[in-house]
C-alpha cells in the first residue's frame, strides 16, 4: 500500500469515526428531551392533584388573605378588615337528634323564639348603633354594608352580624376562651355546610356558644359535644334562609 493509500485509509476512518460519534450525540440529547418532557410533564400533573384535591385555593381581597378553608363568599358582603379563619375544622359525627326542641333541651341550651323585632334600618355612624335588646342581638337597626358569608378568627361587630342576619344567615358564635379542640368541633359543623351561614368568637356574650337568626337565639352555657353540635345543626336546619329580606345562599 502507498502512503497515498494510506492517508486515504486513516482519513474514511476517521470520517467514519466521527459519523458515529456525531449520531450517539444526537441520541443522546433526543434521550436527554424525553427524560425533561416526563420530568416537567410529572409536576404538572401533581400540581393538578394538589390543586384538585385542595378544594380551592387561597385568594386576596382588598389586599387581605382569604384562606379557602373559611369559605368566605366575597360576593354576599364585606371583610371590613376582619381576618378570616382558615382552620380546617373537625368532621362532626352523624347527626343524632333532628328535633330542635329536643336537641337544646339534650345539650342544656335554651332557645328564644320568635323574639320582638327591633327594627331594620340602616345607620353609618356608631353613635347611632341601638342598644340591642338580646345579646348575641337578633334584629335591629344596622350598617348598610352586612358582613360577608364566612369564618372568622376575630368577632364580627354587632351591626355588621345584624345585617347579615335580615338576608337569612345563621350565625355560630363562641367564647374566645372555648378549647381549641372544641372551636374545631363547631368549625366542623360550619365547613359541612358553609352556605348562608357565619362563624366568629364573640367575648361579650353569656354563652360559650350561640346560635343567631333574625329574631332566633339559641344560647348554650356549656359546650357538650354532640348534643350541642346537634342543636346547631337542627337550628341552622330551621331557620337558615328566613329573614325580612332573604338573598339567595352561595350553594356551589
Amino acid at each position: 500500500m502507498t502512503s497515498r493509500e494510506e492517508r486515504e485509509r486513516r482519513r474514511a476512518a476517521r470520517l467514519e469515526a466521527e459519523r458515529a460519534d456525531a449520531a450517539a450525540a444526537r441520541r443522546r440529547l433526543v434521550i436527554g428531551y424525553v427524560v425533561a418532557g416526563a420530568l416537567t410533564l410529572a409536576v404538572v400533573v401533581g400540581l393538578v392533584v394538589v390543586i384538585s384535591s385542595s378544594g380551592g385555593s387561597d385568594e386576596q381581597v382588598d389586599g387581605q388573605d382569604v384562606p379557602a378553608a373559611a369559605h368566605v363568599q366575597v360576593n354576599s358582603g364585606y371583610l371590613h378588615g376582619i381576618t378570616p379563619d382558615g382552620r380546617e375544622g373537625t368532621p362532626p359525627p352523624p347527626l343524632q337528634q333532628g328535633d330542635l326542641q329536643t336537641a337544646a333541651q339534650e345539650a342544656g341550651c335554651k332557645l328564644q323564639l320568635n323574639l320582638p323585632d327591633e327594627g331594620n334600618n340602616h345607620i353609618t355612624k356608631e353613635s347611632e348603633i341601638p342598644d340591642y335588646k338580646t345579646n348575641p342581638p337578633t334584629s335591629g337597626n344596622h350598617n348598610p354594608e352586612q358582613e360577608a358569608d364566612g369564618a372568622y378568627s376575630e368577632q364580627v361587630p354587632e351591626w355588621y352580624a345584624v345585617h347579615s342576619m335580615e338576608h337569612g344567615r345563621i350565625e355560630i358564635q363562641y367564647s374566645p376562651d372555648l378549647p381549641e379542640a372544641d372551636q374545631l368541633a363547631l368549625k366542623g359543623v360550619f365547613d359541612e355546610s358553609p352556605a348562608g351561614m357565619l362563624m366568629f368568637p364573640n367575648s361579650d356574650m353569656p354563652y360559650e356558644v350561640a346560635a343567631t337568626a333574625w329574631t332566633q337565639l339559641m344560647g348554650c352555657k356549656s359546650y357538650d359535644g354532640r348534643a350541642t353540635l346537634d342543636a346547631i345543626r337542627d337550628f341552622r336546619d330551621t331557620y337558615r334562609g328566613q329573614g325580612p329580606e332573604p338573598i339567595p345562599l352561595n350553594t356551589g
